[in-house]
């Protein structure tokens, strides 16, 4: 019966062993196996407790060892298909013991008393009388097997302890980070979702302001065809009244040329003078009448689609039709408007390669808002009692490999604020239904990308403006 606290002990030893490894979870073939000498150390304990079956303890005792040394072999050659039919190989679970520090620091712990019992008993039954000589010594080794078993599997248990916390704390902490990893790719799904969405919102703005830009170009091209008409009725007035004219002085010259030759005494010298007249009267009226048909000419070449085909142009010639169409178109609308118009043109420059349509576009974009700057820049003087000349200059010039064509004015200059803007499309000063705010716009894409050149602007807040483009010839 002296046996019975021993099996207790293990009894208890074993669950303690289970609870303290969580073999459940980490060692599950383990598991098995302990729990499998817990349920037979139960059966030994009970039938322990019956007197007739005391030789029950020595086999106890011989299990025991068996245990021990399957164990030990199992810590250095562990199988689990030993133990495992399913032969699992689940990568979050430990199947070698020597691969599960816990485990390694109790057997540690356990092992030096298994070894201490085990060579005295096998002195004992092999040699009973040396065992029994030297007593002394093996119950020595046992009494420190003991104490390292105590101290050893205290610290073991220690560490076990502060290993399992850790373990729950990476656990926690893993979880965490699963969890917000989840959230993270909601939020980026969602997020996807939504830049997916703004994107073809986006594109479908895109496309509308697109189409309504190409509306708006094609209305600026209409106001600027506008602002030829009024200056093209002003302008083209003028031959047509010279040709009236001189077509009526013709018709009264001829009937008196013919009165004159039907008279017996013919007057040659009338009729060389009348005829000289005559002469003079219809080279006129040609001359007029070519003129009436350039200015329609270039009203039409304005009004077209550029073929956006370079030719050579005579831009000195382009741009005096142009300030000049520009100068009355402003004075059809505001009569009383009167200005200085200056010209500076490089008679060396020749024709120049230009997509004439274009430059013409530019030419006229420019000198309109020059004269509108002067044009507002009167009527403020006006209302001020200051005196003031609206002047507009325009000029060319051959740079080098360059061509400089300019229009200057004396207006009021562009205030350092909007400086920057002035070349955005859409931006204008003027007030609402006086520009679409893409003239500046489009002569600048006209110009660097159209022709690789340059548009610059120089300026100073009460004195005036000059746009500068520079072709390359």
């Amino acid at each position: 019966m002296e046996l019975i606290p021993l099996i207790a002990v293990a009894i208890y030893g074993i669950s303690a062993l289970r609870k303290s490894l969580d073999t459940a979870k980490q060692l599950p073939i383990w598991d098995k196996v302990l729990s499998k000498v817990w349920m037979g150390s139960i059966v030994f304990f009970a039938l322990s407790l019956i007197p007739a079956l005391e030789f029950i303890g020595d086999w106890y005792s011989k299990l025991i060892y068996l245990i021990f040394f399957i164990t030990v072999y199992l810590l250095r050659d562990y199988r689990p298909e030993l133990f495992d039919t399913a032969k699992s190989t689940s990568s979050d679970k430990v199947y070698l013991m020597r691969d599960y520090r816990p485990a390694r620091l109790l057997s540690l712990a356990i092992v030096p008393i298994g070894i201490v019992y085990l060579i005295t008993h096998a002195f004992t039954w092999l040699t009973p009388a040396f065992a029994q000589e030297n007593h002394a010594y093996f119950d020595t080794a046992s009494g420190f097997a003991i104490l390292w078993l105590i101290g050893f599997g205290i610290y073991a248990i220690v560490r076990i302890k502060k290993e399992r916390k850790l373990r729950l704390k990476m656990q926690e902490e893993t979880e965490i980070a699963e969890a917000r990893k989840a959230e993270l790719e909601h939020l980026v799904t969602e997020r996807t979702n939504q830049l997916t969405q703004q994107k073809e919102e986006l594109e479908m703005a895109l496309t509308e302001l697109k189409a309504t830009q190409a509306q708006l170009i094609q209305s600026e091209k209409l106001a600027s065809l506008g602002e030829l008409t009024a200056g093209i009725a002003h302008e083209i007035q003028n031959p047509l009244n010279f040709v009236t004219n001189f077509s009526e002085l013709s018709l009264e010259l001829v009937q008196e040329l013919k009165e004159e030759i039907e008279k017996p005494d013919l007057d040659k010298d009338l009729v060389h003078d009348l005829m000289n007249d005559l002469s003079q009267n219809q080279a006129k009226i040609n001359h007029h009448g070519k003129r009436a048909a350039s200015i329609v000419t270039g009203m039409l070449q304005h009004a077209r689609t550029s073929s956006g085909k370079k030719e050579p142009t005579d831009l000195n010639a382009l741009a005096d039709e142009y300030l000049r169409l520009s100068y009355h178109g402003l004075r059809a609308k505001e009569k009383d408007f009167n200005a200085t118009m200056k010209t500076d043109f490089d008679e060396t420059i020749g024709n120049v390669l230009v997509i004439p349509q274009d430059i013409g576009r530019v030419m006229l974009n420019l000198i309109t808002n020059a004269f509108y700057e002067v044009a507002e820049k009167k009527k403020q003087t006006l209302a001020s009692g200051q005196d003031y000349e609206p002047t507009v200059a325009v000029r060319t010039k051959r740079m080098g490999d360059k061509l400089l064509f300019s229009v200057k004015d004396n207006g009021n200059g562009i205030p350092s604020s909007v400086l920057e803007k002035i070349f955005q499309p859409f931006f204008t000063t003027k007030p609402t239904g006086r520009g679409t705010g893409l003239g500046l716009s489009l002569a600048y894409d006209i110009v660097t990308k159209g022709h690789n050149g340059e548009l610059k602007v120089e300026t100073k807040e009460g004195e005036g403006t000059e746009f500068i483009v520079i072709l390359p010839v």
